[in-house]
């Protein structure tokens, strides 16, 4: 049982660009929270453009953890994500403060929410090694893929294809196991959390996201992704690190590699994010005890009141 039993925890997601960020610290400073990030990029020192990363100006001086704390070499994923927010949380809790815990990564926002036990399912170095040696051959990350798509379809619905780690994982623990991952995520669903949790999900009308998340990528490539990504490269970064094959980094580097032109290399990180969006919704409608915030119903004032009045 969590160190935290019966302790408030907030938690605002939702899809990309749907707004998450500056919601999130309008709510810290009315429910003297601070904020966790639950993304996959943001924790990389150097990719911040590419990740949608709030500068340290904006952010109101309410604290943020697990922003900027790793190298892109380094390893990330969710035990590490669940460890660190652990530790961050300790310090929050001590202060007197809630935590918030933000961001579009539901797998994260799970581990904490069910204090997910991952000391069962550790990995398997030699399955891990075999189906890493087929990711690196031609077509080998589609046909990864379409095994997944085989083994457990429910799975590849909310699975970025691209994703390689998160594809390998969940045919490692169907090889490990004989079960689905998405049965045992199911599973974990069911589990009461520790604490007392607000698990609110931001979402808006479709047209309305699409349009966001196309505002979103041109404002990166103004901003300067493409130097960005040649920077990390220069620096000795590898494209098959986990932390470069995140959205708008994998696809500028194909087109650095001269494998597409840059127009095709923006149309894709449009099309990629919009599909990743609605992974992301999907995932977040099999959550149970969710609170939805719809943008095209409540104006954001009014989202902040429902979001202070229910924790408070």
């Amino acid at each position: 049982m969590s160190a935290f039993e019966g302790k408030k925890l907030v938690i605002l997601t939702g899809p990309t660009a749907v707004g998450k960020t500056e919601l999130s610290i309008q709510a810290a400073r009315r429910l003297n929270g601070s904020i966790i990030s639950a993304d996959s990029i943001q924790v990389y020192r150097g990719m911040d453009i590419g990740s949608a990363k709030i500068p340290p100006s904006q952010m109101q001086g309410i604290d943020h953890y697990l922003i900027d704390v790793l190298d892109p070499a380094d390893p990330f994923n969710v035990t590490v994500f669940q460890r660190m927010a652990y530790d961050a949380m300790e310090k929050i809790y001590a202060e007197g403060r809630i935590p918030i815990i933000t961001g579009g990564t539901g797998f994260y926002i799970q581990s904490v929410l069910y204090d997910i036990d991952f000391t069962e399912n550790e990995e398997n170095g030699e399955i891990r090694k075999r189906l890493e040696q087929i990711a690196g051959e031609p077509d080998g990350c589609d046909a990864l893929f379409r095994r997944l798509a085989q083994i457990d379809p429910e799975s590849a619905e909310c699975i970025d294809r691209h994703n390689i780690k998160r594809v390998i994982r969940a045919i490692e623990f169907y090889e490990l196991t004989g079960r689905k991952i998405s049965a045992h995520n199911e599973q974990q669903r069911k589990k009461e959390s520790p604490y007392e949790a607000y698990y609110f999900v931001l979402t808006d009308e479709r047209e309305r996201l699409y349009e966001r998340i196309e505002e979103r990528v041109d404002h990166m490539m103004d901003a300067g992704l493409v130097q960005e990504v040649s920077d990390l490269l220069d620096r000795g970064c590898k494209r098959n690190w986990v932390s470069m094959q995140g959205l708008g980094y994998k696809e500028i580097v194909a087109y650095l590699m001269g494998e597409m032109t840059l127009e095709e290399a923006v149309a894709l990180i449009k099309k990629e994010t919009r599909h990743f969006a609605k992974r992301q919704l999907t995932w977040f409608r099999r959550e149970k005890h969710v609170i939805w915030l719809d943008k095209s119903k409540q104006s954001d004032p009014e989202i902040l009141e429902q979001i202070v009045r229910t924790v408070l």
